[in-house]
């Protein structure tokens, strides 16, 4: 199995996990990154790493009974990273338009910008709502993959919290306390 293949499952298994959290704990979020040895997850809530082990090994088994759609999940980075490209390039193309219309010196002028903005705004908003299911599909057939074949957890351990973690807990969870964060690493194992 080769890395990029690895780090799809992975990932798709990271979403699942997040997915079966979801379906039993209502107040809290998660954020988690794969690589080819396994998975990061970052709890922001009130859920304890029994319950994580738990997820994933439900995540696991759902997953190699078919549940393919688990592994895609609406908020994942590819999904954001897609929305947001689309929509800075929904915007700087309305800019460069209508600097193009009225060209001086090569440099953009300030009534360019203020006649830019309402074409802006509208590229904008089209770009938000093709950027969801673009970055869906991106995801589905790009970035994750449900059928983990012989791929196995070896271990979910605790982990420190990194300060990129602790950053995910000001943005997904106000820094609330009660939403403490946790983290964990999930290995895997197979398919070489």
């Amino acid at each position: 199995m080769s890395i990029l293949s690895r780090i799809r499952r992975n990932h798709g298994l990271e979403h699942a996990t997040i997915h079966i959290l979801s379906e039993n704990h209502q107040r809290f979020s998660a954020q988690g990154n794969s690589d080819h040895r396994g998975f990061h997850l970052n709890i922001y809530g009130d859920v304890s790493g029994e319950e994580v082990a738990a997820a994933v090994a439900e995540a696991h088994r759902r997953l190699r009974a078919g549940e393919h759609q688990l592994a895609v999940h609406p908020n994942c980075g590819t999904v954001l990273v897609t929305t947001a490209a689309l929509a800075t390039l929904a915007a700087q193309t309305v800019l460069a338009v209508e600097n193009w219309r009225e060209p001086r010196a090569g440099r953009i002028r300030p009534v360019a910008l203020v006649n830019a903005m309402p074409g802006a705004i509208v590229a904008v908003v089209v770009a938000l709502i093709v950027g969801r299911p673009a970055g869906l599909w991106l995801q589905e057939h790009y970035t994750v993959d449900g059928d983990l074949r012989d791929l196995e957890v070896v271990s979910v351990r605790p982990i420190p919290p990194s300060l990129i973690t602790r950053l995910f807990h000001l943005l997904l969870a106000g820094g609330n306390p009660q939403l403490g964060a946790k983290s964990y690493f999930v290995e895997t194992a197979g398919g070489e």
